[in-house]
């Protein structure tokens, strides 16, 4: 940090905190939202609200896991040279179906696959390994080869026991999940709310999407990124437009989305120029600021403030740091309030790809690319990794983390990231 910096953290009152304090400062205002009920059907992504438990063993019986015999294996010690053993076949289960006979010795039945085992039945035999005949009028099946207890059944609560854990209170739900709950019969699940997040942008020179290019305008493309951003972690953004840099109209503005929101989040005007009105916003309550300075790039003049016990994050206005301070910030708080059980990003070990020979004073959060080569995570810092560069912000897999320490990074080191909400694209 040079001189100039400093002189201005001073006139501002900005005291730089590390990350990871300015994180549980937010944190500790992550309302927990209320229970609700919603279908199965609607619960994907939902944050589970309570743990649920096997309410009966799964599978709920011994199922067969072939077409075929089931039997007695010790029946089948009998099996000599002179050729296979018969027996009586008393019974034909198929799916769905409740076994109407008990296997005893000299006895089988019929089974399809997924079917119940009759009582008695140790083993099933595949139908390629039998023959079957008539004797008397009895239908009997043949045995050629000794078989063994237990073979293709599956048996009861081989899978989940009565009472077991099935999924933790906090875990987003998801297609597997959904599965298991249609097989324990639960029609609707229990979630937390979802919250809902104002977003408004500042800036006298911001233009809407729609509208034309002007001289020394810019579109809004930040407000857009942070509607998709808080809709991704599960929340519903209402967005509330963007504001011209003018103080009065931004406190109004402010304190009305506090009341009606369970989370405010603004980008724009929070550094210390003369018309950055969001840092003047929260410095004039400063006994509701808990930060206005993070030892990060990029990003540091994210600040954050409590009003009425609701959370308000200012975000920068260039285009990267807005988004890594969401990441960092925003995300974990709405994680939190839907009661995630991790609700922070991911910490990986990659290689790093190519060099990266920016020196930092703080701790830096270089947007990157991932890639998998011969079984090996490799991290490709992006070219152009200004925090007012928008464009490399879409091919971004993961932040790599480089200390203040680091003098430069060379291809080959071993580095830590934070892993990105998605699929690896590189």
């Amino acid at each position: 940090m040079n001189s100039k910096e400093e002189a201005m953290d001073a006139r501002f009152r900005r005291k730089a905190l590390h990350v990871e304090e300015a994180q549980s400062r937010v944190m500790k205002y992550a309302q927990l939202m209320e229970m609700e009920e919603v279908p199965l059907n609607d619960s994907t992504g939902r944050y589970l609200a309570e743990p649920v438990y096997a309410p009966h063993p799964f599978p709920a019986f011994n199922r067969s896991g072939m077409d075929g015999y089931a039997l007695i294996a010790a029946d089948t010690e009998k099996i000599g040279e002179d050729g296979p053993i018969w027996l009586d076949v008393v019974d034909d289960i198929p799916c769905g179906a409740v076994p109407s006979a008990d296997i005893r010795s000299g006895t089988a039945a019929r089974i399809m696959t997924g079917a119940q085992v009759p009582a008695g039945a140790d083993t099933v035999v595949m139908l390629e390994a039998t023959e079957s005949r008539e004797a008397g009028g009895i239908t009997q099946v043949g045995i050629r080869k000794m078989q063994e207890a237990g073979c293709n059944i599956t048996l009861s609560g081989f899978e989940l026991k009565q009472g077991e854990l099935v999924l933790p209170a906090g875990k987003i739900i998801t297609a597997g999940d959904i599965a298991v709950l249609a097989a324990f019969g639960m029609p609707v699940v229990k979630v937390r709310r979802r919250p809902r997040v104002g977003i408004f942008a500042t800036g006298t020179e911001l233009l809407e999407v729609h509208e034309p290019l002007a001289p020394g305008k810019i579109r809004n493309s930040n407000s857009p990124m942070l509607e998709a951003l808080v809709r991704e972690s599960g929340a519903e953004p209402v967005m509330l437009g963007a504001i011209v840099d003018d103080i009065e109209l931004a406190r109004s503005k402010v304190q009305l989305a506090l009341e009606c929101y369970d989370l405010v989040i603004t980008t724009g005007g929070v550094s210390v120029g003369d018309y950055d009105i969001m840092g003047d916003l929260v410095r004039e309550n400063s006994g509701d600021m808990l930060f206005n300075k993070v030892t990060m790039r990029p990003g540091s003049v994210t600040t954050a403030a409590v009003r009425s016990g609701k959370l308000l994050l200012a975000l920068s206005g260039n285009p990267g740091a807005c988004f890594v301070g969401f990441h960092l910030f925003a995300r974990p708080v709405i994680g939190g309030m839907q009661g995630a059980g991790k609700p922070f990003l991911p910490e990986w070990t990659a290689v790093l790809g190519a060099d990266y020979a920016k020196v930092n004073n703080y701790t830096r959060f270089v947007r990157s690319r991932l890639e998998i080569q011969e079984g090996q995570i490799y991290a490709y810092p992006a070219v152009i990794d200004e925090s007012s560069v928008m464009v490399t912000i879409k091919d971004s897999d993961c932040l790599v983390i480089v200390p203040p320490e680091e003098r430069g990074l060379k291809a080959g080191a071993r580095v830590k990231l934070l892993k990105l909400p998605g699929d690896i694209r590189g």
